[in-house]
C-alpha cells in the first residue's frame, strides 16, 4: 500500500537573518528583512505590508505570534522551481525585539547574542502562530491563525540580508562588520547560505561593489539583488538556495537587478495598461462608486491581475483619477455649452451699442441683473464657485451660473459681443452704401448675373469692407427690385398695348403665329426688352395677362393681394360684423327659414329635368337636412322665358337661390348672359340694403344615354365662369338638393 502512495513535494525551512538591535546598532530602519519575507509569502500584493516595527510593549512580546521568542514564523510557502520541481518551503525571520520603555532587548529565554542566535540549525517554540502583520500584535483573533507545526523547526538553509541603500542613518562598514560576524557563526552550521542584496531600488553603487567582493572572497557564495518595495527578484533569491539546499538540482540562473527591473516594469505597464482600458470601458458615470466598480469587475482577469499586482490601493487609485477626468470632462462641457449661449443671451439682453460703448464688464453686468429676464437667462447660486457645486449635475437646467461671467472667459465674450455689435453696425453701414452704389450703375439689367457686374465696382471702398456673401445679398436684394420694377413696367405696358389682344375670343388659346406678331410688336418697347435676361418670366407674365383678359377673377388678378376686389371683400366683411344682429329679414335669414323657394334655369327642358330629379329625391316636397324640415317649393324657368327678366317673378316667388345648369358650351354661355341680367335686375329693385346677394349655383347635367366626351372640358369652362360670376359650382347633380339646401341655409 505505501509503494501506492504519490510522493510528497520535500519541506524545507528557511532562516532569514541580518542587521538586528537597538537603533544605536541598525539605524532607524531594519535592512529590509521583513519586507522580503513578507513580499515572498504572500504573493498579492493587498496583502503586503510596508511597515514592520521590532520595537514592542511586554505584552506583545508575550503574545503568541512573538511566543517571547527573536524571531517569527512566517508560514509554509509552496515553491515551484524554474525546473518545475515543488516543494514547500517555511520561513523564518530572526531579529531582535527592543522594549518600548528600556529600549533594550526583551529578555527571552536564549540568552545568546544575535549572532550566535540567528545561525541556529534548530528552532522550538510551543504554539507559535504564524506572524501577517504589526496590526496582528495583541489582536491574534482578528486574523487568521496557524501555528508552527509541531513548535519545532530544522533550519535547511539561510538567507542573509545585505542593505546596500544609502539612508538609516549608518554606516555600510559597520553593517559589514555585523554581517562578518554573523556570516562566521552560520558557516559552522554547514547550511547553504545566499545573500539578498535588499533595496536595490534605492541602490549605492559602492556599497553594491562592495558586497560583491565580500561575496566572491567566500566559497559558492551567491549574491541576488532584490527589492521587496518593488517586487523584484524575491522569488529568485529563495529559489537560489532552495536549489542549493536540494543537491541534485541545477545551479540557479542569478539575473541582475537592472534586467529584472525592466522585465517587471513591463509586466506592471501591460497590466496597468489593461486594467486602465478596462475601467475607461467600464466606467462612464463620474459618481460610480469603488464598490460598483469592483462587483462589476469581480473575476475578470484584468481586474484580477493588476489586483494581485498592484493592491487594491493603486486600483482605487486609478478609478479616482478616471473619475476626476469623467468629472473635468463633464464641468468642461458645461462650461464650454455656457460660454458658447453666452454671446446668444447678451444680444438679446444687451443689444444696444450705444449703451454699452463706454461700460465696464462690471457695469454691464448690473444693466444684465436688473433685466425682467435676467432670471430666465442666468442663475445666481448661494455657493461659488459653480463648478464646485451641485449645479454641475442639473442638466436640464440651461441656465447660465452667474459667477462664471467673472471669469476671464465671461469678460473676453462681452469684450467680443460689443465688438461684434460695433463691426455689425459698420457693415449694416456699408451694405447701404454698397447698395447706393448699384443704384447709380445704370447699365446693371434686371436678371444680369452678379459676375457680369462685379468688375464695375470693385474700387468702392464698401464692396472692399463687406463680405462675398454680403456682395451677393445686397446685389440680389437690388436684382428683386429693378426686376419687380420692370415687370410692372411691361404689365402697363401690356395694358397701353390692349388692341394686340381684341380678337383673341373666350375658348381661344394664342396661336404661334399670333404670339408671334405680339413679340414682333413690343419688341419695338425698351420695357419688353428690359427683360431679355429673364425670357420665361416675360413670356409667363405675357400668358397670364391674355388670361387674366379674357378671364378676370380675383384669383387670377395681376395685382395679387393687392386686389381691390378683395380689399373691397375684406372691408364689407369687417363692417358687416358690426352690425346690429337682431335685424330680422326672413327673406335673407337663413337661420329662420322653413321653406327653401328654388328657381331652376336652364336650357330646352333640363330646368324641368332637374326638377324632377329633385322631387324624386324628396318625400312630399319635403327635404330634412341636419334634423331640421325644409318644405322645398320648385320653379323651373328656360333660359329663353320672357319671364326671365320680369322683375315681378322674382318679387311674388322670392327665391332663396337660383340653381342653374348647362350641358353644352352653348347653354353654358347663355347662363352666364342670364345670370349677369337677372342680378342687374335685382339689383335695381332691392330695397334692403345690407341684404346679401341672391346665390346663384352652376351645375353640368351628366348624359345618361351616351358618355359625353367633352364633359372635362364643359366642366372645366362651367369652373372657370363660376370664378369669374364668382359663384358656386357643384359636379355631382346626385348631391345637388343637399348642397343647395345648405348654401341656402349657411
Amino acid at each position: 500500500m505505501a509503494k501506492n502512495k504519490e510522493a510528497r513535494p520535500p519541506t524545507y525551512a528557511v532562516s532569514v537573518v541580518g542587521l538586528s538591535g537597538t537603533e544605536k546598532e541598525k539605524g532607524n530602519c531594519g535592512v529590509g528583512k521583513s519586507c522580503l519575507c513578507n513580499r515572498y509569502v504572500c504573493s498579492n500584493a493587498d496583502g503586503y505590508y510596508t511597515e514592520h516595527t521590532s520595537v514592542l510593549s511586554t505584552i506583545d512580546f508575550g503574545g503568541r505570534v512573538v511566543n517571547n521568542d527573536h524571531f517569527l514564523y512566517w508560514g509554509e510557502v509552496p515553491h515551484r522551481s524554474d525546473d518545475g520541481l515543488e516543494c514547500k518551503i517555511q520561513i523564518i525571520e530572526q531579529t531582535e525585539f527592543i522594549d518600548d520603555q528600556t529600549f533594550l532587548p526583551h529578555r527571552s529565554t536564549n540568552l545568546q547574542p544575535y549572532s550566535k542566535r540567528a545561525a541556529a540549525s534548530k528552532l522550538q517554540s510551543a504554539e507559535k502562530l504564524m506572524y501577517i502583520c504589526t496590526d496582528q500584535l495583541g489582536l491574534e483573533q482578528d486574523f487568521d491563525q496557524k501555528q508552527m507545526a509541531d513548535g519545532k523547526l530544522n533550519i535547511d538553509g539561510f538567507l542573509l540580508c545585505i542593505d546596500v541603500s544609502k539612508g538609516c542613518n549608518r554606516k555600510f562598514e559597520d553593517q559589514m562588520k555585523f554581517v562578518n560576524s554573523l556570516y562566521s557563526q552560520m558557516v559552522k552550521s554547514k547550511k547553504p547560505i545566499v545573500i539578498a542584496a535588499t533595496k536595490c531600488d534605492e541602490c549605492m553603487e559602492q556599497y553594491l561593489r562592495d558586497l560583491q567582493v565580500f561575496a566572491a572572497s567566500k566559497k559558492n557564495l551567491l549574491v541576488v539583488e532584490t527589492s521587496a518595495r518593488s517586487r523584484i527578484n524575491v522569488d529568485l533569491c529563495f529559489n537560489a538556495l532552495t536549489q542549493q539546499m536540494d543537491k541534485p538540482r541545477g545551479k540557479p540562473k542569478i539575473i541582475p537587478y537592472l534586467e529584472a527591473y525592466k522585465v517587471q516594469r513591463q509586466l506592471v505597464a501591460t497590466v496597468s495598461d489593461k486594467f486602465e482600458k478596462r475601467i475607461v470601458q467600464t466606467v462612464r458615470d463620474y459618481h460610480t462608486s469603488w464598490k460598483t466598480v469592483s462587483n462589476m469587475l469581480k473575476n475578470h482577469p484584468d481586474y484580477e491581475e493588476y489586483i494581485n499586482l498592484e493592491g487594491t490601493r493603486k486600483a482605487r487609485n486609478t478609478l479616482t483619477k478616471h473619475i476626476e477626468q469623467l468629472k473635468q470632462e463633464h464641468i468642461r462641457k458645461r462650461r464650454e455649452e455656457y460660454l458658447s449661449s453666452l454671446p446668444k443671451i447678451l444680444n438679446n439682453l444687451l443689444n444696444n451699442l450705444e449703451e454699452l460703448e463706454n461700460l465696464s464688464w462690471s457695469e454691464a453686468q448690473s444693466i444684465l441683473k436688473s433685466r425682467a429676464e435676467f432670471h430666465f437667462w442666468f442663475v445666481v447660486l448661494e455657493h461659488t464657485p459653480w463648478d464646485e457645486t451641485d449645479q454641475i449635475d442639473k442638466v436640464n437646467d440651461r441656465r447660465v451660473p452667474f459667477d462664471l461671467l467673472k471669469t476671464s472667459e465671461g469678460e473676453k465674450i462681452f469684450q467680443n459681443h460689443v465688438q461684434h455689435l460695433f463691426s455689425e453696425k459698420m457693415r449694416l453701414e456699408m451694405k447701404n452704401r454698397f447698395k447706393k452704389t448699384l443704384d447709380r450703375v445704370h447699365f446693371i439689367s434686371p436678371g444680369q448675373p452678379w459676375e457680369e457686374v462685379m468688375c464695375f465696382v470693385m474700387e468702392d471702398e464698401a464692396y472692399k469692407y463687406i463680405s462675398e456673401s454680403d456682395h451677393r445679398d445686397v446685389y440680389s436684394q437690388h436684382q428683386q427690385e429693378i426686376v419687380e420694377r420692370a415687370k410692372e413696367e411691361f404689365q402697363e405696358m401690356l395694358f397701353e398695348h390692349a388692341e394686340l389682344f381684341y380678337d383673341l375670343d373666350l375658348n381661344a388659346t394664342p396661336s404661334f403665329d399670333k404670339m408671334s406678331e405680339i413679340h414682333t410688336v413690343l419688341n419695338g418697347e425698351p420695357r419688353y426688352r428690359a427683360l431679355q435676361k429673364l425670357a420665361p418670366d416675360r413670356e409667363s407674365l405675357l400668358l397670364k395677362h391674355i388670361g387674366f383678359v379674357y378671364h378676370p377673377t380675383k384669383e387670377t388678378c395681376l395685382s395679387g393681394q393687392s386686389c381691390i376686389d378683395m380689399n373691397v371683400e375684406q372691408v364689407l366683411a369687417n363692417r358687416l360684423v358690426q352690425l346690429d344682429h337682431s335685424r330680422s329679414n326672413l327673406y335673407y335669414n337663413s337661420a329662420n327659414i322653413d321653406k327653401v323657394n328654388l328657381c331652376l334655369l336652364g336650357r330646352e327642358g333640363l330646368a324641368q329635368e332637374l326638377a324632377n330629379e329633385i322631387r324624386a329625391q324628396s318625400t312630399d316636397d319635403e327635404y330634412t337636412l341636419d334634423g331640421k324640415i325644409y318644405e322645398l317649393e320648385l320653379l323651373p324657368v328656360d333660359v329663353n322665358s320672357t319671364l326671365l327678366f320680369s322683375h315681378t317673378w322674382a318679387s311674388t316667388f322670392k327665391p332663396h337661390g337660383i340653381f342653374c345648369v348647362f350641358s353644352s358650351i352653348e347653354s353654358l354661355n347663355c347662363i352666364g348672359d342670364c345670370v349677369g341680367r337677372i342680378r342687374a335686375e335685382i339689383a335695381q329693385n332691392r330695397r334692403e340694403r345690407y341684404a346679401p346677394p341672391l346665390p346663384f349655383i352652376l351645375i353640368p347635367a351628366n348624359q345618361r344615354d351616351s358618355v359625353c366626351k367633352n364633359m372635362p372640358i364643359l366642366r372645366h369652362q362651367g369652373q372657370q365662369l363660376a370664378n369669374k360670376l364668382q359663384c358656386t359650382f357643384v359636379d355631382i347633380p346626385s348631391q345637388l338638393t343637399w348642397d343647395i339646401t345648405q348654401a341656402m341655409t349657411t
